[in-house]
């Protein structure tokens, strides 16, 4: 049975495979259209190379990236600005595009905190993605991206306070603040055991942040079990677009809203 189809938005090439890369495989597996859009690097960049393998490895499709810079790399984006310096509307714009052309049902991004480290192109992505769904259903806005999509659901990728305590020391340097949310903020906690095996592969194939021993490299040096240990949940928390609740969900989905009303018809 097909899922949702899915677009997930994410700040760096790296972030969609530690922080849905099982819920993007799940979903691709299951035959749904499945795409990841990523607000910094350039396409033509190692980074980007990267980037289109791990997706390969997923079954999402071909990096759809906003091609601004890394607030940290300059040279992550030549010529280009930075996320975070970048005029609102016209990012906001570059996502609604690719929003209207995938057409998704159910949409993921980093949470407000921006996930555990708090950095601040993912919480720069997160205000541009909610935006973005917001406007990508209205007409008026942006005419010139196409017509006019309305997704059903937005999750926000997150950790919960306990699993933060128990698997956040693992995933953190020591010196760094680590940001998480009540347990009982959770609507959906997904166990992705079933495709963990392409989630670690997506994730080491972003080869240049295991060499430099950022996360994917730390993860590429514990043992399995470990591994499987720190990535075989991925837990959520639904943004209210309108259609009601939805917690304790164990899946992404359109729950109270049918696909075909809440974004259009195919």
């Amino acid at each position: 049975m097909s899922l949702p189809s899915l677009l997930a938005v994410f700040a760096h090439p790296d972030d969609e495979s530690l922080s849905a890369g099982g819920v993007l495989a799940r979903h691709a597996a299951s035959g749904s259209r499945t795409a990841v859009v990523t607000a910094t690097w350039a396409r033509r960049t190692h980074r980007g190379a990267e980037l289109a393998a791990a997706l390969g490895i997923l079954g999402a499709g071909a990096p759809r990236m906003l091609g601004y810079a890394d607030a940290r790399v300059p040279e992550s984006a030549p010529g280009g600005v930075r996320l975070c310096d970048a005029p609102l509307d016209e990012a906001v714009g570059r996502l609604v595009g690719h929003l209207r052309e995938v057409r998704p049902h159910v949409v993921v991004t980093h949470d407000a905190y921006g996930g555990l480290t708090g950095h601040p192109d993912h919480r720069q992505t997160h205000r541009l993605t909610v935006l973005a769904v917001q406007a990508s259903g209205w007409a008026d806005l942006y005419p010139e991206a196409g017509p006019p999509w309305r997704p059903c659901a937005l999750y926000l990728a997150t950790h919960p306070d306990s699993a933060a305590r128990e698997l956040g020391g693992r995933l953190m340097r020591d010196d760094r603040t680590m940001y998480s949310v009540p347990d009982d903020r959770i609507d959906a906690a997904v166990d992705v055991r079933p495709w963990l095996a392409q989630k670690i592969g997506a994730v080491l194939a972003h080869r240049s942040e295991v060499e430099r021993g950022a996360l994917p490299g730390r993860l590429a040096r514990m043992a399995p079990a470990e591994r499987e240990r720190l990535l075989a949940t991925e837990w959520y928390v639904r943004h209210d677009l309108g259609s009601g609740s939805a917690g304790g969900q164990t899946e992404l989905t359109c729950r109270g809203v049918e696909p075909g009303v809440a974004g259009g018809s195919d």
